[in-house]
């Protein structure tokens, strides 16, 4: 497929082209980003949903459920499962992908697992650029699923317009101990497996943890639900479509919206820019030198990296 017919079939709802995009955008493709400069007018149409939360929580049956649920009702949903990627083949686990075997054969549904590939903050610029591709694609609803909790999850939040953070009874002293960030990307959480004991005991903790928060937790919603036999899905799916409805009306959305626009082009302007200085490094090799300098007691890490960005302007201004 040439460019011409990748972006046509993206906006046309080609699979095969929005497959070959995403791969692009994976790749580092520059083709990639010039078809996403004139086609990001499309986007903005889908809701981007977050689903997040420790491992074993049972996010991917989570997420499942909802999009068999979607799908009764004839929309259509994309799914990115970010996986942890090998060191070694520098691929995503494609664990997500098998899990969800069902919804694989239904042509309303895309799903994409991807690695987060060591890149600054967790999720990689690939997974911006896959949500896009997806809105662009058609799809109504877009779920980012996660690994577990840690940095990615935070980044989630520059991504989603409501977050759904997956707890499990028996965390205990856990919850307590979780990192405020953490908790505070969540504005709807769900207590899975709640057919085991303890389900509402937990539910009541974060509930009183919420409590405590800032205002615009206090009223973050607390569900009960048991993924596997798709018992609460139905009101979580609901609890979303309100959330979102609040969101968009209160005029938060367009706040988180716009925080989350503003972190991009940064994270776009801090990625040119180290491209550029590594770029113009290939042809002089300072870097090399520097880091034998450093490793030598030489000079320092801190020094290294000034005079390594003023020969960058240097070179830049040439």
């Amino acid at each position: 497929m040439n460019i011409q017919d990748i972006k046509t079939g993206v906006v046309n709802g080609n699979k095969r082209a929005a497959a070959r995009l995403i791969t692009m955008f994976e790749n580092g493709d520059s083709s990639a980003l010039e078809i996403m400069k004139d086609l990001y007018h499309l986007t903005g149409r889908a809701k981007v949903i977050g689903i997040t939360g420790p491992p074993g929580a049972g996010k991917s049956t989570v997420t499942d459920q909802i999009a068999k649920l979607i799908r009764k009702q004839n929309k259509k949903v994309g799914i990115v499962a970010i996986d942890p990627t090998s060191p070694f083949s520098h691929g995503a686990i494609l664990g997500d992908r098998i899990r969800m075997g069902d919804l694989n054969t239904d042509a309303g549904v895309f799903i994409r697992s991807m690695g987060t590939r060591g890149a600054l903050g967790g999720l990689s610029d690939a997974v911006y650029g896959t949500v896009n591709i997806l809105d662009i694609f058609g799809m109504d609803y877009i779920f980012i699923e996660t690994v577990g909790v840690g940095q990615s999850e935070v980044d989630i939040v520059k991504v989603a317009d409501v977050v759904v953070m997956v707890m499990v009874p028996g965390l205990g002293d856990d919850i307590q101990t979780m990192k405020a960030g953490i908790m505070e990307i969540g504005d709807i959480f769900a207590v899975n497996k709640s057919d085991k004991e303890g389900a509402q005991r937990t539910a009541a903790e974060i509930e009183a943890m919420l409590s405590f928060s800032n205002k615009k937790m206090q009223d973050n919603p607390v569900l009960n639900i048991t993924a596997k036999n798709n018992d609460g899905i139905d009101k979580l799916f609901s609890t979303i479509n309100e959330r979102y409805d609040k969101m968009y009306s209160d005029g938060s959305l367009n706040e988180r919206t716009k925080s989350n626009l503003r972190g991009k082009i940064i994270s776009i302007l801090q990625s040119n820019l180290l491209k550029s200085a590594l770029k113009l490094d290939d042809k002089t090799g300072m870097l090399k030198k520097l880091v034998e300098d450093v490793f030598n007691k030489k000079i320092d890490p801190y020094t290294a990296s000034d005079l390594l960005y003023k020969n960058f302007q240097m070179g830049d201004e040439k």
